[in-house]
């Protein structure tokens, strides 16, 4: 269980480093061409959701965080010798208390990751973590169905 912790762990800490890193070396509300025609590493303040969706809902993504979390850590008492299911709730809660941590502390969550070849929301790694932690989740879920 104690690999699980640190994946959380190692989840938040990539994520906040790499907000620090564009926050310092990115001026705001500007992209910088990581791989051409590819992806952009973006410097955003994210005050709403994915598409800036519910715009200024603080104290509703704060309800929502803290729901999704004791959620999250109920499921992954009930199935963390799966596997599947512990990881992927794992990647979850890194993901979820990543972006906590920006809501908290400053109010909008710093976005950064920007793709060149779709017109898709600015994302950061938090955001992929919860992404890949939902894709191996429905995995889990398809393989066995007990959830």
């Amino acid at each position: 269980m104690p690999i699980y912790l640190i994946l959380m762990a190692v989840i938040v800490a990539i994520d906040q480093f790499v907000k620090y890193y564009v926050v310092t070396h990115i001026a705001l509300n500007t992209a910088v061409n990581a791989i051409p025609h590819f992806l952009s590493l973006a410097y955003i303040r994210n005050y709403g959701a994915a598409w800036s969706i519910l715009i200024g809902q603080r104290w509703f993504f704060f309800i929502i965080s803290i729901v999704a979390l004791v959620i999250l850590g109920y499921a992954f008492k009930r199935k963390h010798q799966n596997i599947l299911y512990a990881v992927s709730i794992s990647l979850m809660i890194g993901g979820t208390i990543g972006n906590f941590i920006d809501r908290i502390h400053l109010g909008y969550v710093i976005d950064m990751f920007q793709l060149e070849f779709i017109n898709f929301p600015i994302f950061n790694v938090a955001d992929c973590a919860l992404t890949v932690g939902v894709i191996i989740l429905l995995i889990a879920m398809a393989k066995d169905d007990t959830l």
